[in-house]
């Protein structure tokens, strides 16, 4: 089944700031994950593998590179054995890049947040407001994503329009 998020990604100089934020307006925390995204070489879209402690998922999604809240068309398969399957599409299609982070997890009603931390390129908060969990339009989560973006005080110079995996590829490159 496809779900919708519209999504945010920014830099974030104050993840204490968001961390006290989300716990003093009810967050439910959801732990700390050490997760590993393998990306994989597809034809269209984004096909990874996360690996953590939390989340195991093969996620396949499409969304557009820009800034500020975007759409994001989604895929998510809750998988037991990743080894195995990270092998097998290792082997098929090939990996692109893996994207190692630590991952703080928090939710409000239908909206995700992240605290995350990734080697080599800093600190990020992450919004997205879903309709996995609640029946709401675009418009309806856009509107929540704006909402956190005021709260959280993030500026427009802030917000990433990439992944961080595009990321890592840039440095590579």
């Amino acid at each position: 089944m496809s779900y919708l998020n519209v999504e945010i990604k920014a830099r974030c100089d104050d993840p204490l700031f968001i961390r006290n934020y989300l716990l003093s307006n009810g967050a439910e925390f959801k732990g700390v994950d050490e997760q590993t995204d393998t990306y994989f070489n597809v034809s269209n879209g984004r096909l990874k593998l996360r690996e953590g402690k939390i989340e195991n998922n093969l996620i396949y999604y499409e969304r557009t590179n820009q800034a500020g809240p975007k759409n994001s068309q989604f895929n998510l398969i809750k998988v037991e054995d990743a080894a195995g399957l990270k092998d097998v599409l290792e082997k098929s299609i090939g990996v692109k890049v893996v994207v190692k982070k630590k991952r703080e997890i928090y939710y409000i009603k239908n909206v995700k947040f992240h605290i995350d931390e990734v080697p080599g390129l800093g600190s990020f908060v992450e919004i997205e407001a879903g309709n996995m969990l609640a029946d709401l339009s675009q418009e309806q989560l856009k509107q929540q994503c704006d909402f956190y973006l005021k709260e959280f005080g993030i500026n427009e110079n802030d917000l990433i329009e990439v992944s961080y995996s595009d990321m890592l590829l840039e440095k590579i490159t």
